[in-house]
C-alpha cells in the first residue's frame, strides 16, 4: 500500500490545476532538464569520441611500451624484445633507431625525426603501414636507402615518390678541412599520413640497417617498442618490465610520453560537464519557482491536510514527490534523446550538413572530418545522478514552506 503522501503527490500531479500558468512552468521546466542532460550526455559523448580518436592515432605511430638504451644506444636487443614477450601482456616487439637528421630536396631543406624499422615487425607495433598514402612499408629493404616521408613532410619538401632526397647527419666527418656533415642520397619509396601533424610533418621512416650503417651504430639499436593486448594497462606493464629487464635501459609507457596531451583534453571535458549542467542547474531551479505557486494555489487543501492531522514533515514530502517527478521524468527523457542522438550522431551531423549546406569540419582545415562519438554509461550515469540531486535539492525550499503553513491563515478567509 502506497504511503498517503506519495498517494497524494501523484494525484497532485496528474490533477488539472485551476492555473494553467502553472502547468506550463512544470512543462518548461521539465523539458528544460531533458535539453541539459541530452547536451550534456551528446556533447561527453562527443568528446569521448575524439579522444579516442587522437590515441588511436597517436598510438599509431608512437609505442605502447618502449625500452630506450642510455646514450641512445641499447646491445642484444633479441634478448630483451624475447624477455619483454615474457609479460603476459606484451603480444609484439619491435627494434628501431632514433636520430635527427635534415633532409633537402631541390632548394628546401626541412628538418626531421629519423626512425629506423624492421618493417615486418615494425606493422605489428604500429600502424603506419595502414596508413600508407603511396607505396607500402615492405618496400624498404636494407642496403636499397629508400626512405618513407610523412605526408607534409613530403609537400614542404617537394618530394614524391622516386625522388631522391639527401639525408644530412648531424654526426660529421673530421677531415683537414674540419668536421664535415655526413650526407646520404635517399630514394623515396612510400609516403604515409596518419593525420597527426606531429608526426606527418616531421617523421621519416628508413631500414633498420640502414640507420645503423648511416649512424655507425653497428648491431645496437636505440631501444625497442612493444604492442600491449591492452593499452591501458601499459603504466602497470611498465612498471613489472623494470623487474624483468636485466639490461641498462629506460623503460617509459604512453601515458608518460603524452601525458600533458591527455591531461589537457581530461581538463576540457571536465569543464565542458561543468559548464553544461549550468543549464540542468537553471532548469532544476525552475522547479523552485514552478513548486512556490502551487504551494500558493493549494493552501487551502494543506490546512484541511493539516486539520486531518498531517504532520509538517508530511505536507513537505508530498511537495518534494511533486517537484521530483518533474525531474525524473525530464531526466528519462533527456537520458533517452541524448543517448539516441549520441549514437546516431554520424547521420544527424551529415543530415544537418547537407540541409544547411554547410561544414563543422571542413577536410581542408581538420585531420579528423567526421563528428566521432563514444558514448559510455558510466557518464550517463552520473549525469543522471546529478540531474536528480540538482531537481531534489530545488524542491526542499518550497516544500519546507508549505509545510510552514498554518491552518488558521491559510482558512481565513476561504
Amino acid at each position: 500500500m502506497l504511503p498517503y503522501e506519495l498517494f497524494v503527490g501523484l494525484r497532485y500531479t496528474r490533477a488539472k490545476r485551476r492555473n494553467h500558468f502553472i502547468s506550463f512552468i512544470s512543462l518548461i521546466s521539465m523539458l528544460g532538464i531533458a535539453l541539459g542532460v541530452a547536451a550534456l550526455i551528446t556533447v561527453l559523448s562527443v568528446m569521448n569520441g575524439f579522444q579516442k580518436e587522437l590515441r588511436a592515432r597517436i598510438l599509431g605511430v608512437a609505442s605502447h611500451v618502449q625500452i630506450s638504451g642510455v646514450d641512445n644506444a641499447l646491445s642484444n636487443w633479441t634478448k630483451i624484445a624475447a624477455d619483454a614477450k615474457q609479460q603476459k601482456n606484451v603480444v609484439a616487439a619491435a627494434p628501431y633507431v632514433m636520430a635527427q637528421a635534415m633532409l633537402s630536396f631541390d632548394s628546401n631543406v626541412q628538418g626531421a625525426i629519423i626512425r629506423g624499422i624492421e618493417p615486418k615487425l615494425e606493422d605489428q607495433v604500429a600502424d603506419i603501414g595502414a596508413h600508407m598514402k603511396d607505396g607500402k612499408l615492405a618496400d624498404l629493404k636494407p642496403g636499397q636507402f629508400g626512405i618513407v616521408l610523412g605526408a607534409e613532410l613530403a609537400r614542404a619538401l617537394g618530394a614524391f615518390p622516386g625522388d631522391k632526397v639527401v639525408l644530412i647527419s648531424p654526426q660529421g666527418q673530421v677531415t683537414p678541412a674540419g668536421i664535415v656533415p655526413r650526407l646520404k642520397q635517399f630514394m623515396v619509396t612510400g609516403i604515409f599520413e596518419v593525420g597527426m601533424f606531429e608526426y606527418d610533418n616531421g617523421l621519416a621512416l628508413i631500414h633498420l640497417a640502414d640507420a645503423q650503417k648511416l649512424y655507425r651504430m653497428n648491431e645496437n639499436v636505440s631501444g625497442v617498442r612493444l604492442k600491449l593486448d591492452d593499452l591501458f594497462e601499459a603504466p602497470r606493464v611498465a612498471r613489472e618490465l623494470t623487474t624483468m629487464i636485466s639490461a641498462d635501459a629506460y623503460i617509459s609507457d604512453w601515458t608518460r610520453s603524452h601525458a600533458n596531451f591527455f591531461r589537457a583534453v581530461q581538463i576540457e571535458k571536465n569543464v565542458m560537464f561543468v559548464i553544461l549542467l549550468l543549464i540542468v542547474a537553471v532548469a532544476a531551479f525552475n522547479i523552485v519557482s514552478t513548486l512556490v505557486m502551487v504551494v500558493t494555489d493549494k493552501q487551502s487543501d494543506i490546512a484541511i491536510l493539516r486539520t486531518l492531522g498531517a504532520a509538517p514533515k508530511s505536507i513537505m514530502q508530498i511537495f518534494m514527490v511533486q517537484g521530483s517527478l518533474i525531474g525524473v521524468f525530464g531526466t528519462l527523457i533527456g537520458v533517452v534523446g541524448g543517448a539516441l542522438l549520441a549514437t546516431n550522431i554520424d547521420v544527424v551531423v551529415p543530415a544537418i550538413e547537407h540541409a544547411f549546406g554547410i561544414a563543422f569540419l571542413d577536410k581542408s582545415v581538420y585531420y579528423i572530418s567526421e563528428l566521432p562519438s563514444e558514448l559510455l554509461w558510466r557518464d550517463v550515469g552520473v549525469i543522471a545522478l546529478v540531474s536528480f540531486i540538482l531537481t531534489l535539492l530545488a524542491t526542499l525550499y518550497p516544500s519546507w514552506s508549505a509545510s510552514r503553513i498554518k491552518p488558521a491563515d491559510a482558512l481565513r478567509y476561504e
